[in-house]
Formats: structure tokens, C-alpha cells, sequence
């Protein structure tokens, strides 16, 4: 028989947890005049005046032509990919979140793994052409940690092989490079809105389209295809984010810049404080100044006294809860792991990384008594 803790108690230890990331909440006070215009106008979905403002503001903050608003980041990737009509296969990257490759097997596509950079862990551009097949027809990479993939690369061996180029944007949100918008970048971006997410909705994600008929496209397909009320163009799909969630996006954009500003503090101190640590490799999303700080991934190399996985597990220990993002390698799941290109052997940097990588905590109120705590753990067993 165990005793059980009074609620004070189990309240003071889950506020004492330091998480890899969480979400960014602006005072209730403030969301609760958009609930009230909610619950007054009785428009809580299907492209209502939230969801239009949400849109417009995103496409001026972001510097993007046109945005469609998703219910999630997934739907947005399957929707992309049938925008386009992509068939066949599709080369991509086997260190990111599953729902990369998720979305082409709801799709009918083969995806077929290339591996990734050692610097960067964005897909190895050196090794896309050798992937090219006749059944190829796009290319689907990820701004890993939000870092930028080398896109003037990625687009030249697609206009020489007439690819489509859809980039998993996800960990991108703001992130702007001396051509401008990385967003603009492909074909199509797919951002993620999700709790964890730099810039969230609780749950969401959209689409950056080029022009207005692609927008047009995406649109219809994200709900069931309809045209008007008794017209349907496409067996589209119920994508449609809702009223609450796109006054939640607009409230958060109001907080953006501020979000981002702490987060590259904290990633500063991070960067200032680990540099030198013998077996910790810093990724360059960690201090690269065009870098939302979406993430502050981290090598545990083996020089590092301790393997990630017991460092990993020294945090748990302490209730700080770091992550192995991404462990396992996508191409290691039973889905896809029979496929001929997820053979470990052709995707060894990935795997390399995948076995050392650890995501620290950060978050805009991330205090600096905590952030010191976590790097006294990988500093102490440092030797």
C-alpha cells in the first residue's frame, strides 16, 4: 500500500519539472474577450473572421504571399503532397518526426531515405541525386531545429530532374535568411502550430503557397474538396482550423517577438556555458543568429565520460525532462525499416547522430537558476 501526497504537494513537485519545451501562454485575461466574440458572433469554424485575421497576420508577419490554416501540421503535410499531385517516390530525410514520412504512406508514396549532413542533420544535398530514380517526383526536407536547409542546392538538382521540392517547415517559424523568408523556399512550406511549437495554437500548422490558385487548391482540398455547397472538386479532407484556436494564434503573435527574444537568451547562456565541455558538440541551431531557438539540440560525443543514454537518464532522474529528438531514426520503425534506402549502412551520419543527440530545456520562462541547474548535471559528469 502506498500512501498517496496531498494536491499541494503533487502541484510543488510538477512545478519544480523542467521540460524540453513548453508552450507559451499568454494571461487568460487576455483570451477571454476573444472567447466572449466567439461565443457571441456563433461562428466557430469553417473559414470564420479568426481564422481570415490569423491568416492575413501570419502572411505579413512571416513576409510569405499566402498561408492556409490547418487543424495540425500533419494534415497540412498530407494535404501539400496531394496539392501538388505527387506520386511515386519521394526522397527525404530519416532524422525527423515521424509525420515526415507519415504523410507519404497516407499518401501512397514510397519514401526513400537519404542521409543527412554532419554539420547541419539537414538532408545531405551531395547525396539526393543518387537517390533519383525514374519514379522519383519531389523531394521532401526538414529545417531540422529550425536551422535552414541549403535550398539553393535542393532547388538546383530539382529544376534539373523537374522535381517538386516540399519542405517540412515545422521547427521554422520567423526564420529569415539574407534572401528573406525561408518559408518562400520549394514549392510549398508545411508549418507546425502544436503546443511545443516556438509559435503555437495548441494544436495547428498551415501552408505557404507561392500564388493564389495553389492557395485556391490547398483550400478546397482542406475541406472535403467542396467548391460551394452542392459543388466538390477533390476527395479532400477536414483540415479546417477552428475559431478558438485561430484566436489563440492571434493572441500569440501579439507575445512573438518577446517568445523569441527569451529563447535567444536562454540559448545564448546555453552556448556561453557549455562551450569547452569535453564530449558535448553544440549543433549550429544552437547559436546561428538567424535561429528561432526552436530547440537547443546537443552531441554527446564519446568523449564525454557517459553515453547519452546515461546522461539522458540523469536527468530524468532529477525530474528534468530532456529528450532524444530524434531517436529512433524514422527508417527504424517496422514501417519503414524493410525499405532498401532505410538500410543503416547508406544513412550512417544520421545514425550516428540519432545515438548521441539530446535536446535541453528551453522555453521563454526558462529562469536562469533552473538553465544553471541543468548545465551543472552535463558540466559534473563531464569529469
Amino acid at each position: 500500500m502506498t500512501a498517496s501526497l496531498p494536491p499541494e504537494s503533487v502541484s510543488a513537485l510538477l512545478q519544480e519539472r523542467i521540460y524540453v519545451t513548453q508552450p507559451h501562454l499568454p494571461p487568460l485575461e487576455e483570451f477571454l474577450p476573444y472567447l466572449e466574440q466567439i461565443w457571441h458572433s456563433k461562428v466557430l469554424t469553417n473559414g470564420g473572421p479568426f481564422h481570415q485575421r490569423l491568416e492575413q497576420a501570419l502572411c505579413d508577419y512571416l513576409e510569405v504571399p499566402h498561408l492556409s490554416l490547418f487543424s495540425n501540421g500533419t494534415l497540412a503535410l498530407v494535404t501539400a503532397l496531394q496539392a501538388l499531385r505527387i506520386t511515386g517516390e519521394v526522397i527525404t530525410t530519416p532524422y525527423s518526426f515521424v509525420a515526415t514520412a507519415h504523410s507519404l504512406l497516407w499518401n501512397g508514396i514510397k519514401p526513400v531515405f537519404v542521409d543527412v549532413d554532419p554539420v547541419t542533420l539537414n538532408l545531405d544535398p551531395a547525396k539526393i541525386e543518387a537517390a533519383i530514380t525514374p519514379q522519383t517526383t519531389a523531394i521532401l526536407p526538414v529545417h531540422c531545429y529550425g536551422h535552414p536547409c541549403d535550398v539553393e542546392a535542393i532547388q538546383r538538382i530539382a529544376d534539373m530532374y523537374n522535381l517538386k521540392v516540399i519542405y517540412d517547415a515545422a521547427h521554422a517559424f520567423g526564420v529569415r535568411t539574407e534572401a528573406g523568408s525561408i518559408l518562400r523556399a520549394g514549392d510549398l512550406s508545411v508549418l507546425s502550430f502544436h503546443a511545443t511549437k516556438v509559435f503555437n495554437t495548441f494544436e495547428g500548422g498551415a501552408i505557404i503557397s507561392p500564388d493564389a490558385k495553389t492557395k485556391q487548391r490547398i483550400d478546397r482540398l482542406k475541406n472535403f474538396g467542396f467548391v460551394d455547397e452542392t459543388t466538390v472538386v477533390a476527395p479532400g479532407i477536414n483540415g479546417k482550423m477552428s475559431e478558438i484556436n485561430s484566436a489563440f494564434g492571434l493572441l500569440q503573435l501579439q507575445h512573438i517577438d518577446d517568445a523569441l527574444a527569451r529563447r535567444r537568451a536562454v540559448a545564448q547562456r546555453y552556448a556561453e556555458q557549455l562551450a569547452g565541455v569535453r564530449g558535448i558538440r553544440l549543433l549550429p541551431a544552437c547559436n546561428d543568429p538567424i535561429s528561432n531557438h526552436s530547440y537547443f539540440p546537443i552531441l554527446v560525443e564519446n568523449e564525454y565520460p557517459l553515453s547519452r543514454d546515461a546522461l539522458f537518464e540523469s536527468f530524468r532522474a532529477q525530474d528534468i525532462l530532456v529528450r532524444r529528438y530524434f531517436y529512433p531514426l524514422i527508417s527504424d520503425f517496422p514501417m519503414y525499416r524493410g525499405l532498401p534506402s532505410a538500410l543503416r549502412a547508406s544513412l550512417s551520419v544520421a545514425a550516428d547522430a540519432a545515438s548521441k543527440v539530446m535536446c535541453l530545456p528551453i522555453y521563454p520562462t526558462l529562469t536562469e537558476a533552473q538553465q544553471a541547474r541543468i548545465v551543472e548535471i552535463v558540466r559534473a559528469n563531464a569529469g
